[in-house]
């Protein structure tokens, strides 16, 4: 029994290795902090289970006047006492789902993306243990599941919807249904929250997924940035349009 929990335990180092080695390379550090948009963040927890990389995520409680219902990852709108974004997604993972700061380990931040009110909204990349058992905060937040990495590169239900952003930059928005035996349930993922999976997916398995994306994968790097900075340059000439 200790021999195969001992081989247990090597077997998800190693897939957590491999996975750090990857998201290192993308880490963007404070590259794109000083931006002139309010901020946000996102933590984006992994943790292996049977050998393979899931995603936690959340669903947001229908109290909530913004977005009720919707798939998302634990996170929010930056606050004063917040040192960096790191700090803003572990704090808000704390509220949201009693994750304590310290039982993460934080890996990267990934390229941001801009959300719906104009805030830059930082994915915070770490690993929590497989067997943490989410507190989610009734108010905030209504189910914790999660998904297969994988299911982001190779879905079973999935559609691409044609997207323009407020300021007409576009795009294609990922939508994918996931049933989720445990709940019962299926839930459906789309816009930031997939746009971030299906990054992070190609981030660590360095593969082409069976559908379209707006990179350039054989230059993932800076193909994600070119495109995050085509998308803030659009929304900076909408803005100066409109004075």
């Amino acid at each position: 029994m200790a021999a195969a929990e001992g081989k247990g335990e090597l077997e998800r180092e190693d897939v957590k290795e491999r996975a750090r080695l990857r998201l290192t390379e993308f880490d963007v550090g404070n590259k794109f902090s000083l931006l002139p948009l309010p901020k946000a963040s996102v933590l984006l927890p992994l943790l292996v289970r049977e050998g393979k990389l899931h995603l936690l995520l959340t669903v947001r409680s229908m109290q909530l006047r913004r977005s009720p219902g919707e798939v998302c990852f634990p996170g929010g709108k930056s606050e004063e006492t917040d040192k960096d974004e790191i700090d803003t997604a572990l704090r808000e993972a704390k509220e949201e789902v009693g994750l304590q700061p310290e039982k993460v380990e934080v890996i990267c931040r990934l390229v941001p993306g801009i959300d719906k009110m104009n805030h830059l909204v930082t994915p915070v990349v770490g690993f929590i243990e497989d067997t943490f058992q989410a507190t989610p905060n009734p108010a905030e937040v209504s189910h914790v599941f999660v998904v297969p990495l994988e299911y982001f590169v190779k879905p079973l239900h999935y559609k691409a919807l044609p997207f323009k952003t407020s300021s007409g930059y576009l795009s294609r928005m990922h939508c994918f249904t996931y049933n989720n035996r445990e709940h019962q349930m299926s839930f459906r993922i789309w816009g930031l929250t997939a746009h971030f999976a299906v990054f992070l997916a190609l981030v660590i398995f360095g593969k082409r997924p069976t559908f379209e994306v707006d990179y350039d994968l054989d230059n993932l790097v800076s193909s994600s940035e070119n495109n995050f900075l085509n998308l803030y340059a659009s929304m900076y000439e909408k803005k100066k349009s409109n004075l």
